[in-house]
């Protein structure tokens, strides 16, 4: 006769085996970490890429540098003679209304004024004279150290 295969038969019912693995269920970590660890890589890499700003080839001076606790507002002069605000090109007249716009959003009122070794040095002096007849005594020139 044959067997139906209920328990307590010996015929092909379905038996647990003791030593049978069960599955493991714990995530595995490694490629977790090792993608963090390579995406950790690629942003220190591209990050002082993204702060570069206008590029400017600066003037070298002996000059130390200065302390600043608070983001400072920065105008740049290119070659051509065009104002940047930050990397945003702006038209004299806005100059001075700009500068206080980035001063109420909080930026320290110091004014940076980065000019080209290219610019002629009349339309640094320009930029720099409209920003303190606007009322912003406290503007310095940028340059880079002096390579000795």
């Amino acid at each position: 006769m044959f067997s139906h295969g209920g328990p307590g038969t010996g015929g092909g019912g379905r038996r647990r085996r003791r030593g049978r693995a069960r599955a493991i269920n714990e995530i595995n970590m490694t490629p977790f970490i090792d993608v963090m660890l390579v995406l950790l890589i690629v942003f220190m890499v591209s990050a002082p890429l993204l702060s570069a700003g206008v590029p400017l080839d600066l003037p070298q001076a002996s000059a130390g540098q200065l302390n600043v606790d608070a983001k400072p507002v920065a105008l740049s002069i290119d070659a051509e003679g065009r104002v940047y605000l930050d990397d945003v090109v702006i038209d004299d007249a806005e100059i001075v209304s700009a500068i206080a716009a980035r001063i109420e959003e909080g930026a320290e009122p110091r004014v940076f004024v980065r000019g080209d070794r290219a610019v002629e040095y009349g339309r640094v002096a320009e930029v720099m004279a409209l920003v303190t007849q606007g009322g912003f005594s406290r503007v310095a020139l940028v340059t880079l150290p002096d390579a000795q």
